[in-house]
């Protein structure tokens, strides 16, 4: 399967629909992380990441990212990375209902700023900044990256990723509400600190509001948007169970909600203990659903014993009701 990078007047269009603001009103609800599958002997499912794509976009979200950690993105190569994004920029393009979301994780500000200019030249509706954090650079220099990247693909709507547990880094509502009010084009923060309740109402009570959407697979999803959190991007092995959720929160049905996310929060509590471990197990409930052909993941990763693969299919019998076989995709 080969997909042409090269910009179409389609995609170019999407981003400037993006770069006037519109698309960052697209990220709300459920806005999943895509995963990229590969074959059993460890190359890109082109083929199947397309599956992925199509089947996100069939539960109804108007949003996803890539490359985030839940797509592997330190395990692929520069031009694995270029064709995935061709190909999911040439599926998101002729849509105006779907944002594709463009992360960018680049430790060099330089580096980061170009890759985002190309991203959204190619059709990225939004980009997602991970902040620099390898070496632990001071708060200043941290600053400076995201002021630089900021201004490098302003107007387009950029989501802050603030994600300490996987990266150390340590920003806080005042820093972000600077940015904030110099860079109009940061429109959302992905909150991924423990607990994000706190961080998440801070945002929303700054002078601009700035609004937050969770992360970490969801594990705080009900407080988060308890305190004003218009999204949460989780993976995408199990997007339907998410949608749900958010629909009973958002649609005043707050108890059944809660409760289905009492249920699932067993199993994503344990993944989530290490991000190699919520990968492999996310790649095998697709797997297991059909939705991709191999549950590989490339070394270094998490190998699931027998009792995690034992608690993949109780999980998948819990949530049959939710989850359709998407073998026939």
């Amino acid at each position: 399967m080969t997909i042409d990078a090269t910009p179409t007047t389609t995609t170019q269009s999407r981003a400037s629909v993006a770069t006037a603001g519109d698309a960052a009103a697209l990220v709300r609800g459920i806005s999943p992380v895509l995963e990229v599958p590969f074959t059993s002997s460890g190359q890109v499912d082109e083929e199947g990441f397309a599956r992925v794509v199509q089947y996100v976009i069939g539960t109804g979200v108007s949003s996803m990212m890539f490359p985030g950690f839940a797509s592997e993105f330190y395990k692929l190569t520069e031009d694995e990375r270029r064709r995935l994004l061709a190909i999911l920029l040439s599926t998101t393009g002729p849509r105006d209902d779907v944002a594709a979301i463009v992360a960018v994780q680049d430790h060099a500000t330089m580096v980061a700023a170009a890759r985002s200019r190309d991203a959204v030249e190619a059709g990225a509706d939004l980009i997602n900044l991970l902040p620099p954090h390898l070496l632990s650079p001071s708060r200043a220099a941290i600053v400076g990256h995201v002021d630089a990247v900021l201004a490098a693909v302003a107007p387009t709507p950029v989501v802050l990723q603030y994600a300490p547990s996987e990266t150390g880094t340590s920003l806080d509502a005042e820093v972000i509400g600077d940015l904030a009010r110099k860079h109009a084009n940061l429109r959302l923060v992905k909150v991924e600190s423990s607990p994000p309740g706190r961080l998440i109402g801070e945002l929303a009570d700054a002078e601009p509001p700035l609004p937050a959407i969770e992360g970490y697979a969801g594990v705080q999803l009900p407080d988060a948007w308890r305190r004003g959190a218009v999204g949460s991007q989780p993976g995408c092995s199990f997007t339907e169970i998410y949608v749900e959720i958010w629909r009973l929160l958002s649609g005043g049905e707050v108890e059944a909600g809660e409760d289905l996310h009492r249920r699932l929060l067993p199993y994503i509590s344990y993944w989530m203990l290490d991000t190699e471990l919520i990968i492999a197990a996310e790649k095998r409930i697709s797997y297991r659903r059909g939705l991709i052909g191999s549950d590989y993941c490339r070394a270094p990763s998490h190998v699931l014993d027998a009792e995690e693969l034992r608690r993949i299919e109780v999980f998948l019998a819990e949530f049959a009701e939710l989850l359709p076989d998407l073998s026939e995709m």
